[in-house]
Parts: structure tokens; sequence; C-alpha cells
């Protein structure tokens, strides 16, 4: 039977990463986020109040579309990250900055409800917590110059809003990842641990925090 897992994180998390391994080790198609230019980008850095709206809803749209596409994949697959987080996260981020006002978000919000009732839900969400430190030691690994600057104060500010997500999402069972103390790269025990942890959710569906968190 197939299967549809989702990996969420904060910049620099290790997603995209846990998602090639993944893939790998369960035979699973990998899906990564959409690489299709947002032809608002330029304009949104240049002026966030005016363009975020449309910047974010050409991002919803983008997500939107990768979900069905890989729903209509008769593959098992593991996404990096999802519909999901560019609202609950990085949207609404935007609209308690103030770059968003009130009408445009309460439109936003009403986009977003609508496809996430629609579109099939993961039969797992796999969350990687980690802490700032830890992003910012990992974004500075990975090397990449528009990244570099990112402050410790905006990554902190997402990690508060994930936490707030998470706790309250109800359309899959949620499997979450100390970021901190495990090494999925370079340690492949923890590796092998995550692994088998994730088929047993698969198997069993039931909320269960990863074993290292208790």
């Amino acid at each position: 039977m197939k299967k549809y897992l989702v990996l969420a994180g904060n910049i620099g998390a290790g997603k995209s990463t846990l998602v090639s391994l993944l893939a790998e080790k369960l035979d699973f198609a990998p899906y990564y986020e959409p690489v299709a230019e947002n032809p608002f980008l330029k304009d949104f850095y240049a002026d966030m109040r005016r363009w975020a709206f449309h910047s974010q809803v050409f991002f919803l749209t983008s997500r939107a579309k990768g979900h069905r596409d890989l729903m209509a994949d008769p593959r098992s697959v593991v996404q990096d990250r999802s519909l999901y987080e560019d609202a609950e996260v990085f949207a609404r981020n935007l609209h308690l900055q103030g770059a968003m006002g009130a009408e445009e978000w309460a439109t936003y919000q009403e986009l977003y409800r609508t496809l996430a009732s629609i579109l099939p839900p993961p039969d797992l969400v796999i969350y990687i917590r980690a802490s700032a430190s830890t992003l910012r030691q990992r974004i500075a690994k990975r090397g990449r110059d528009f990244e570099a600057n990112i402050p410790d104060t905006y990554l902190q500010g997402l990690n508060a809003l994930y936490e707030e997500w998470i706790q309250s999402f109800t359309l899959a069972p949620v499997l979450t990842i100390p970021g901190d103390r495990l090494d999925f790269v370079d340690d492949s025990r923890d590796l092998a641990c995550i692994v088998n942890t994730v088929r047993r959710r698969l198997q069993d569906k039931q909320s269960l925090l990863f074993p290292y968190e208790m």
C-alpha cells in the first residue's frame, strides 16, 4: 500500500538530507521543494509589504501542484516540506511581522484551508526539532551565501511558529526527532534508529514521540 511521508523543520534542520536518506532506505520516491522560480520574489525583497501576498500565493499554488503530482505517483513518497508549513509557519510569520495585512491574510488562509481540505493528508509527518544554534551550524556547513546573514532571532521566531503548528496539527500523526542530539548524516546508528522508528510508525499509525526524547 502506498505511503506518504512529509519532512518538516526549520531552515537548516536537515530535511532535504533526511528525505534523500529515507528514500534510499525505505525505497520511497523523494519529492523536494518546487524549483519553479517565483516571479514575485525580486519585488518581494524590495517591498515586502506590497508583494508578500502575491509571493505567498505563488508558493502555495506551487505546493498544491506538487502535492497533487506526488499523490498521482503510484510509488510511496517522502516530501521535503509541505503546503502546511508554507501557510502555518512562513506565511503566518509574514503576517505577524506586518508584511501581510489582515484582509490579505484572511484571503490567504481561506485559500489554504480550502486546499488542505481537498488534498489527501500524509500518513506521517516527521518533524526535525532543532535549536537556533544547531540550525546556524548546519546553515554555515552547507555554505549558501543567501542564507549566511539570517539572524538567530528570525530562526527562533520560526521555531516558535513550528512548535505552535506541530502541537495543533491533527491531519496526520507526528514523529518528532530531536535534531540537536541526533546526527543522521554521520552516525549510521542514529539513522538506523530513525528508519526503524518510521517503519514502526507507518505500521501502527499511533501517536508516539521519538524514543530519544523520552
